[in-house]
C-alpha cells in the first residue's frame, strides 16, 4: 500500500476514535451483584490467616492478637511499606535521563527549495531536495541537569523522612491498640465473671418484687415498710441493669480489637486471683525526660521539620544558575545525508537572574518556618509532660480507689454472710438477704470496675511515656511467641523504668 495513503487512513482512524470516545463516557454505578461480591471478599480478607482460638485468652494473648490482626495496625504497616516504596522511587529521580526514541516521517510531496541572488534577486539554483518523502529516525540521548539533580536529592531526603514519620505513626497505633486492649480486657473479664450472677440475682429480685406487691395487696405488713422494700428492690434492679449493659459491651469491644470473626465465642483466662497492681511510679521527672525521647508524636514532628526545611532548600536551589549536559546518538534513514548517523553533545548554562530577588524572602521564610516548627514541637512537648504527670497521678488515684472498693467488697460480703446466717423463714428476712446480695454484687462489680480503671490508668502511663512493648517483626511470630515477647517487655519496662529506682535514660531508650 502507498505510504501516503496509509498515513491518511491512520489519521482519519485516530480522529474517528477520538470523536467517538468523547460521547461514550457515562457515570457507571456498581451493580448489586458487584457490591455483594465486594462484601464477601472484604469479609474473607478481614479475617484471613488467623490462628484459631483453642484455649482461654490471657491479656498478653489478647494484646498479641490485636497487634497482629488489628486492621488499623495492618493499615499503618501498609502505609509504612508504601512510604518505603515511594522513597525507593525517589532515589531513581536523581539519575540522568536516558531517552530512546524512534519515529517515522512521511509527506505527500518533496521537501525542497531554491536560492536567489542577494544582489540581483535572480534564481541561482534549480529547485532541489535533500530529504526523502518517507524516512525513519532513531536516537538515544543522555541528559543531566544540575538543578533537577539538586531538587530530586532534596525530594529523596523528604521521602526518607516520611518513611520515618510513617514508622512513628505505626508505633503510635501499636501503643493505642495496646491501651484499648488493656481497657477492654479487664472489663470483659469482669463481665465473664459477673454476668451470670447478675442475671440470677435480677431474676430473684423480680420474684421478690412480685412477692412484695402481693404482701402489699393482702396487708400482711405495714404499707410504708413494704413500699420502702419495693423502692430498695427497684433501685437494685436499675443499678444491676445499668451495670449489665456495661458488662455486655466489654466483650464485643475486645473481640473487635482482636478482629475476631462474628459468631466466635471468646473465653478469657479466669484465674482465681487477679494480678496485683504495681506501685505508682516515683521517678516522674525521669519519666518525663524519657517521654521527650520516646513519644512518637514528638519524633514525627521533628522529622516533619526536616521535610519543611528541605522544601525551602529546594526552592533556594532554583535561584542559582543551571548547568545541563546532553549527549545523544542519532540515526536518520534519509539517503541524501552525507552522514546518516552522528553524535550530538552539548553543555548549557542558564540563569534566571530575576529569581535572585526571591533569596531574601526565602531566607526569611526558612527562619520563620524553623521557629514555627520548633514552637509546635515545644507545645507538643509541654502537652506530653503534662500527660505523663497527670497519668501518674491518675493511676495513683485509681489504685487508691481500687483499695477502697476492695475493702467495701469485703464488708458487703461479710454483711451478706451475716444476713444469710440470720435469715428466718419470713418475708422480711428474705428481702434483707436479697438486698445484701444486691449490695455485695454491686460491690463485686465496683471492685472489677475500679480494677479495670486502674489497669487502664496504668496503660495510660505506658502510653504517655511512649514505651514500645512489642518486637519489630510481627509476622514471624505466632500468637504464643508474640504474647511471651510482649509479657517479657512489659515486665522489663515495669521493673527497670516505671517502678524501679533512678535509671539511665540512654539505656532505657535502647531497651525500648
Amino acid at each position: 500500500m502507498n505510504p501516503h495513503r496509509l498515513t491518511r487512513i491512520a489519521t482519519l482512524l485516530a480522529a474517528s476514535l477520538l470523536t467517538a470516545s468523547c460521547g461514550t463516557i457515562d457515570p457507571t454505578a456498581f451493580t448489586r451483584h458487584e457490591i455483594e461480591e465486594r462484601v464477601v471478599q472484604d469479609e474473607k480478607v478481614m479475617y484471613a490467616d488467623q490462628e484459631p482460638i483453642t484455649s482461654p485468652i490471657t491479656f498478653q494473648e489478647a494484646a498479641a492478637r490485636a497487634l497482629k490482626y488489628n486492621l488499623d495496625y495492618r493499615l499503618k504497616l501498609m502505609e509504612n511499606s508504601l512510604s518505603k516504596n515511594l522513597y525507593d522511587v525517589s532515589k531513581y529521580e536523581m539519575l540522568p535521563r536516558l531517552v530512546a526514541g524512534a519515529g517515522y516521517i512521511s509527506r505527500n510531496n518533496d521537501s525542497g527549495g531554491t536560492s536567489v541572488s542577494i544582489e540581483t534577486g535572480e534564481q541561482t539554483l534549480s529547485p532541489s531536495t535533500s530529504q526523502q518523502r518517507h524516512q525513519t529516525l532513531a536516537n538515544l540521548s543522555l541528559s543531566w541537569n544540575l538543578l533537577d539533580f539538586g531538587v530530586s536529592y532534596y525530594r529523596a531526603q523528604q521521602k526518607a523522612d516520611q518513611v520515618l514519620m510513617a514508622d512513628e505513626r505505626r508505633r503510635k497505633v501499636v501503643q493505642n491498640v495496646l491501651q484499648d486492649v488493656r481497657n477492654s480486657y479487664w472489663r470483659a473479664l469482669g463481665a465473664q465473671r459477673l454476668l451470670h450472677q447478675v442475671d440470677g440475682l435480677l431474676g430473684r429480685v423480680r420474684t421478690a418484687l412480685q412477692t412484695a406487691r402481693r404482701v402489699e395487696r393482702e396487708g400482711l405488713m405495714p404499707r410504708a415498710q413494704v413500699l420502702a422494700y419495693q423502692r430498695a428492690l427497684l433501685d437494685a434492679v436499675n443499678l444491676l441493669s445499668l451495670r449489665r449493659q456495661d458488662l455486655e459491651l466489654a466483650k464485643a469491644e475486645l473481640a473487635a480489637l482482636m478482629s475476631v470473626p462474628p459468631g466466635v465465642n471468646i473465653v478469657l483466662a479466669d484465674d482465681t486471683k487477679i494480678e496485683p497492681l504495681p506501685p505508682p511510679p516515683g521517678n516522674v521527672t525521669a519519666l518525663e525526660s524519657l517521654a521527650l525521647r520516646q513519644r512518637p508524636e514528638i519524633m514525627e514532628e521533628w522529622y516533619r521539620k526536616r521535610v519543611t526545611e528541605n522544601d525551602i532548600k529546594a526552592a533556594k536551589l532554583l535561584v542559582w544558575p543551571n548547568v545541563s549536559f546532553d549527549i545523544s546518538g542519532v540515526h536518520d534513514s534519509n539517503i541524501y545525508l552525507y552522514n546518516q548517523a552522528w553524535i550530538d553533545t552539548g553543555l548549557r548554562v542558564s540563569w534566571n537572574i530575576m529569581k535572585l530577588a526571591q533569596l531574601p524572602a526565602l531566607e526569611r521564610a526558612q527562619e520563620s518556618q524553623n521557629k514555627t516548627d520548633d514552637m509546635r514541637r515545644m507545645a507538643l512537648s509541654m502537652a506530653v509532660l503534662t500527660q505523663v504527670r497527670v497519668g501518674v497521678q491518675r493511676y495513683a488515684l485509681s489504685r487508691a480507689e481500687f483499695n477502697v472498693a476492695e475493702e467495701s467488697l469485703r464488708v458487703d460480703e461479710e454483711l451478706l454472710r451475716y444476713a444469710q446466717a440470720a435469715a428466718r423463714t419470713t418475708f422480711d428476712s428474705d428481702l434483707e438477704v436479697i438486698r445484701a446480695e444486691a449490695r455485695a454484687l454491686l460491690s463485686r462489680y465496683q471492685h472489677h470496675a475500679t480494677y479495670s480503671n486502674a489497669q487502664a490508668a496504668w496503660g495510660r502511663v505506658y502510653n504517655s511515656v511512649g514505651l514500645d512493648v512489642m518486637p519489630e517483626a510481627i509476622e514471624s511470630h505466632d500468637i504464643k511467641a508474640l504474647a511471651a515477647a510482649i509479657d517479657a517487655t512489659l515486665r522489663q519496662w515495669e521493673k527497670n523504668v516505671l517502678t524501679g529506682p533512678a535509671f539511665d535514660l540512654k539505656e532505657s531508650a535502647k531497651s525500648g
